[in-house]
């Protein structure tokens, strides 16, 4: 008797991961460098906390705002298309039959047994059927806001809380440097722990959003210290 082969596939995370992921980076690179620019052009620790924090909270409602509205966006293209899918199911079967089986057969499958195949997969679930092979809609693919939003606020939050933290503990002379180096090696872990969740191969994730993190608090750093100069 042989025993149920199960796969876990990893492309069922990628809808909570890719908003995990962008949240948590943004969350970082987002608030250090406001926080090292800051403290380019600040005299005291406190304006740099209260910038960061201000930052924090913005930061977090505004990633949960764009999610939101888009992820939304596209939750309502997938309705419409269901929608008429739907309804031309109802009004044209055979012609969706008919539409079902050359899917298959442009897949591959001979003409013959595309069609049986195409009726047996009707007479299941018709409306899974084309949603999924028609549409291209999956379970694992379809648009959720709610959790996009909310994923992306929480991680947004816990990611800025990183340089917060390294500004909080170090001397004030010291806070550029350190919430910088902090945050790029949290970067870099962020990387390597996304790309393995999501089964990528993870050098090449680790070291992109370690370059642009950093390209991000030198840039900001250097227009704080111009501003800070000049005021």
């Amino acid at each position: 008797m042989h025993s149920l082969h199960r796969e876990n596939h990893l492309v069922e995370r990628i809808g909570w991961l890719r908003a995990a992921v962008l949240g948590a980076n943004d969350g970082i690179i987002s608030t250090a460098s406001l926080v090292v620019g800051v403290a380019a052009a600040a005299k005291s620790a406190d304006e740099v906390m209260v910038a960061g924090v201000a930052g924090l909270v913005a930061g977090a409602m505004s990633m949960a705002a764009g999610e939101y509205v888009s992820v939304s966006s596209q939750s309502d293209t997938e309705q419409a298309d269901m929608a008429r899918e739907r309804r031309e199911l109802t009004e044209q079967p055979e012609a969706e039959l008919d539409e079902l089986t050359q899917i298959y057969v442009y897949r591959g499958v001979e003409p013959g047994l595309a069609r049986q195949v195409a009726e047996q997969m009707t007479a299941r679930d018709a409306f899974a059927a084309h949603s999924r092979d028609e549409l291209g809609l999956a379970g694992h693919t379809i648009a959720r806001p709610v959790q996009a939003a909310l994923t992306s606020a929480a991680t947004f939050a816990v990611g800025a809380a990183v340089p917060l933290a390294i500004a909080v503990m170090v001397p004030a002379a010291l806070i550029s440097w350190a919430v910088s180096a902090g945050s790029l090696i949290c970067l870099g872990l962020l990387g390597a722990i996304g790309a393995r969740i999501g089964g990528a191969e993870v050098l090449k994730p680790t070291v992109r959003v370690t370059f642009w993190g950093a390209f991000a608090m030198a840039a900001t750093w250097a227009i704080g210290a111009l501003v800070g100069h000049a005021v």
